[in-house]
């Protein structure tokens, strides 16, 4: 099968020092969410995510945030860390009394299910933006960008960033070359393939896949799921005639590409 024959392409990006390697958007946010199934029963789950990488998890029992990295207090002192973790203790206590005092009011019906999210972002070379995100059901009740009201977000989340990008960097700097391959997956019917594209073993960031056809995007490419942290497939199904001229493309962060043409 030619087109199982492949050539690996890898660009990986140069490895830069410590003061230029953060220069892309970064943000931070601690994600609540409440799901509520009677009157008197709900349930908080709740993490903690740089980027799309998760650095916290959180024992609602304890009232404690759990690290999931060695460097994820970042630059906190232990009294810091006691304080934030009974502010959020407290503000997951008392948000879902909000919607549970105005379930008649706002017409909820039970169960159902209220997220939020607020941290920050920094763009470099320009002030820190504080956001904060509610929504209902997956659709945004309250979304407030440049947020300049809740000291929490302008003072201490853009400062815990910066010295969790510093403790982290070790980690978050890392550069691991992907490894890609394809194969053939069940067969969709006669005449036809479905092959797979896989990328996996890549650090820190998530990678975009998809099948190219002479530079264009298949429009029939399904969207990549992610198996763990590390690990991208895309499927595409295909007539057995039309294989020719088909690649997958990966790409981790311009210009880091690889390409597995048949």
């Amino acid at each position: 099968m030619l087109f199982l024959q492949l050539v690996l392409l890898v660009v990986l990006l140069p490895e830069g020092d410590s003061e230029d390697a953060f220069q892309e958007p970064v943000s931070f946010q601690v994600i609540l969410t409440t799901s509520f199934y009677n009157s008197s029963w709900t349930q908080n789950l709740a993490s903690a995510w740089l980027d799309e990488l998760q650095t916290h998890s959180w024992d609602s029992d304890s009232g404690t945030f759990l690290f999931l990295w060695p460097w994820a207090k970042g630059k906190l002192s232990k009294e810091e860390l006691i304080e934030r973790e009974r502010t959020f203790h407290t503000f997951s206590i008392r948000f879902p009394l909000i919607f549970q005092d105005s379930v008649s009011d706002w017409q909820l019906e039970y169960p159902f299910q209220v997220q939020m999210a607020e941290g920050c972002g920094l763009y470099f070379g320009e002030p820190s933006v504080g956001f904060m995100q509610i929504a209902y059901q997956g659709s945004d009740l309250y979304n407030v960008v440049n947020l300049r009201i809740h000291s929490h977000i302008n003072d201490f989340c853009p400062h815990y960033l910066l010295g969790l990008l510093d403790a982290g960097k070790a980690d978050l700097q890392r550069q691991v070359r992907p490894e890609a391959w394809l194969s053939a997956g069940p067969s969709p019917g006669p005449g036809h393939l479905q092959l797979v594209c896989h990328v996996s073993g890549f650090y820190p960031k998530p990678v975009w896949v998809t099948w190219m056809r002479s530079e264009q995007e298949q429009q029939d490419t399904q969207l990549p799921h992610a198996d763990g942290m590390w690990y991208r497939q895309v499927s595409l199904d295909v007539k057995v005639k039309e294989t020719a001229g088909l690649s997958c493309w990966c790409v981790l962060s311009p210009p880091a590409t690889c390409a597995l043409p048949p």
